[in-house]
């Protein structure tokens, strides 16, 4: 059976770009706190009704879920080599983004509770703390994507495009000439 088999031929795939699914979360950040603000506005005028505990709901999902994983992909896919890069600006702005991770996390710390009782439609929260909280956590947020889609991302796109290079490069540099 020494026939020789072909393949069916069939589209191309491309897996997406890592940093496509990080831009997506970007945007996903700014919807759900955008849901947030909206949650106040309700809660503030119905209370903690059935409308106010789906948003709830989706907002803490989000949070305790995607955002969190983000972070993580970021922390252990995107900021070591920057970190290692040797360049002192760009360490100090993936250093400040490594700090932003912790205070928004204990930002959120802070949220969730008040959050958690409006998904289960008790009225232990405190409307006010979130009201000012809210800001502060968004502007927080908006500062650390800029900073990530101005500077960090595009870093490490040409830091992983150079890796890429380079080993193409020496694939090429193994093979052995055909005669």
């Amino acid at each position: 059976m020494n026939a020789q088999r072909t393949r069916p031929s069939r589209t191309s795939f491309t897996p997406p770009d890592d940093f496509e699914a990080l831009d997506r979360t970007h945007i996903e950040v700014m919807q759900v706190l955008g849901i947030l603000a909206r949650l106040l506005d309700h809660v503030d005028d119905n209370g903690p009704d059935a409308v106010a505990r789906r948003m709830a709901t989706e907002v803490r999902s989000f949070f305790e879920g995607r955002a969190r994983r983000h972070h993580a992909d970021e922390d252990e896919q995107v900021f070591p080599a920057l970190l290692a890069s040797g360049d002192e600006e760009l360490v100090h702005h993936v250093k400040r983004l490594q700090q932003d991770h912790g205070w928004l996390e204990e930002d959120w710390l802070a949220l969730a509770p008040h959050l958690a009782a409006i998904e289960q439609g008790y009225n232990g929260y405190d409307l006010t703390l979130l009201q000012h909280a809210l800001p502060v956590f968004t502007a927080l947020y908006r500062e650390h994507i800029a900073l990530e889609e101005a500077v960090v991302y595009p870093a490490a796109r040409r830091h992983r495009d150079a890796l890429a290079r380079g080993a193409v490069a020496r694939l090429t540099a193994a093979m052995p000439l055909s005669s």
